[in-house]
């Protein structure tokens, strides 16, 4: 087996894009085959095995990748509307949508020649996820990318103070849709603060309350089942305001305990529509979102939409930065095969 790759870092947080090497793929649209990909019975945190998950196993175990590895596989798009589509995978499975990888393909898209863009200017890339179509707004400036803003699909807040027991005490969660589902709560309710030192406590809190949150009817996506479950659990910490908008540095603990390094694209959608539904955060104002590791995303919602509503379109600017390319063998006799993880 060989597989070929470029790989990208948004904020810190890893892509790796699959150029070459993937199996055949089947269904009619970016959704479908993510269906697929998970196999009958399979879940997203624990597909099916079968030739594509082994690619995706390849890349993201040892010795090839770890356990922070994440990616995607290069999928034609729904319709010729759109540039290009993409199924998402990280170490558990394959999830529904992928801010920072958005911002990582739009800027692949324009540097790769596969999208033409101006040398000064804003080069618009359409990109079909499984949640929906999505917009990677490629930022221009002497014949380089410099940033990349990507626009999500309409984000919408089904709970904001939803309380969750845990070993920590009862907190309130805000619940919001942002093309996967993510729960938020303040470290602090939780006696933590978003601080390395305290990365595997908050990891723990993360996992312990998307588990509390499994049957609750608010993390449900009635208009699509397959968008419904949580993702991703946000602990954030309040930091002095940035001009006159919000500034919070936040650890997105999602899948099964994995940790973004970067404040999270699809995330961040989500901290913006809770926000502007608390009354903090109007149209327009900037909402700086720091992660654990220092790196910042910039975002705002557009005017328009009710977040608890039919939702509020978000978009979140950052940049991405080529890291390597890469050719991945499996040899017959590897007794490792696809790898492992620790």
């Amino acid at each position: 087996m060989f597989v070929r790759t470029v790989d990208y870092h948004t904020a810190g947080e890893p892509f790796r894009i699959v150029l070459d090497g993937l199996p055949p793929i089947p269904g009619d649209t970016v959704a479908e085959r993510r269906a697929i990909a998970l196999g009958s019975g399979g879940t997203a945190t624990a597909p099916r095995p079968g030739e594509l998950d082994t690619v995706r196993r390849l890349l993201v175990q040892e010795p090839r990748g770890h356990a922070g590895m994440y990616g995607g596989f290069l999928v034609p798009p729904d319709d010729d509307g759109a540039h290009l589509g993409v199924l998402f995978w990280h170490k558990d499975g394959y999830s529904t949508a992928c801010g920072h990888g958005t911002i990582a393909l739009g800027a692949w898209a324009v540097d790769s020649g596969l999208v033409a863009a101006p040398a000064d200017g804003v080069a618009p890339v359409r990109i079909d996820v499984p949640s929906g179509r999505v917009t990677a707004l490629v930022h221009r400036a002497g014949g380089r990318t410099v940033g990349v803003t990507f626009r999500n699909v309409p984000t919408r807040v089904a709970e904001l103070k939803l309380p969750v027991e845990t070993s920590r005490g009862v907190v309130e969660v805000a619940v919001a849709h942002s093309g996967a589902c993510y729960a938020s709560v303040p470290a602090a309710a939780l006696g933590l603060a978003v601080e390395p030192a305290q990365l595997p406590e908050l990891t723990a809190a993360g996992r312990e309350i998307r588990a509390a949150l499994a049957g609750s009817a608010a993390v449900a996506n009635a208009a699509d089942p397959r968008l419904s479950g949580v993702y991703g659990v946000i602990l954030h910490d309040d930091l002095p305001a940035a001009d006159g908008g919000v500034n919070q540095r936040n650890v997105t603990v999602f899948a099964d305990g994995q940790i973004d390094r970067s404040p999270c694209g699809s995330g961040t959608s989500a901290r913006l529509a809770v926000l502007a539904a608390e009354g903090r955060l109007a149209p327009g104002e900037r909402l700086r979102h720091e992660s654990i590791i220092g790196t910042v995303f910039d975002g705002r919602v557009l005017a328009g939409g009710d977040p608890l509503g039919a939702g509020v379109v978000t978009e979140v600017t950052g940049t991405a930065y080529r890291t390597g390319e890469h050719g991945f063998v499996l040899e017959a006799g590897d007794e490792l095969a696809a790898g492992f993880l620790l």
